[in-house]
């Protein structure tokens, strides 16, 4: 069934590719130089799949690969969501090619220009500030280049560390979701955080 909107869609299929169909995932730079959100790589597929045998990120993902051939399948996806507009995924990397985390956009929605923000770093790159600065390039990225009005993201009230990502990336703390997400200890409640263009950030 074709839905018909009475107000224009915030955007049009079409903005992700910006030099026309076909455009390949766009390499964001990041603040403080030498790192940068990437397209992911068949070759980073070990990497990503350390993430997840990680006592600290497997508190808090309940959807995890546990093997290379898996994180492959995934690599696939991410590669046919950039390209039916469904959602953006990419590496955080140094420009040596090290992979330290993980960045994504997804629930795209175009018609009322909203997307949930999605990240994770590996042990070795925590504390540095890593996840805050990806999550303000890519924000800047959706906002200001593409023209998302809102990005939204939710973590566990208990998950402080993404609490701290988040308030620093410029995302304001909204609420509670009461018991909104199933983690392997049971049900959480979940802060949901958003920023709207037009908020004041300063990096």
């Amino acid at each position: 069934m074709t839905r018909t909107l009475s107000t224009p869609p915030t955007l049009v299929s079409g903005c992700f590719a910006g030099a026309g169909a076909g455009s390949p995932q766009p390499v964001l730079p990041m603040a403080g130089g030498g790192l940068l959100l990437r397209p992911w790589e068949r070759a980073d597929a070990r990497a990503f799949l350390s993430a997840y045998e990680d006592a600290e990120t497997r508190r808090w993902h309940t959807h995890r690969p546990s093997t290379v051939a898996q994180v492959e399948e995934w690599f696939d996806r991410y590669r046919q969501d950039w390209e039916r507009e469904k959602g953006c995924h990419w590496a955080v990397a140094r420009d040596s090619g090290e992979v330290l985390g993980r960045m994504a956009l997804r629930g795209v929605d175009f018609e009322d220009g909203v997307a949930n923000a999605a990240y994770w770093v590996l042990p070795a790159a925590r504390g540095a500030g890593i996840a805050s600065r990806a999550l303000a390039a890519v924000s800047a990225w959706a906002l200001d280049d593409i023209g998302f009005h809102r990005l939204e993201l939710d973590h566990s009230t208990r998950n402080d560390a993404s609490c701290r990502v988040a308030t620093k990336a410029g995302f304001l703390l909204e609420g509670t979701k009461r018991s909104a997400a199933v983690h392997d200890d049971g049900r959480h409640d979940m802060h949901l955080h958003a920023r709207v263009r037009g908020d004041r950030h300063d990096r």
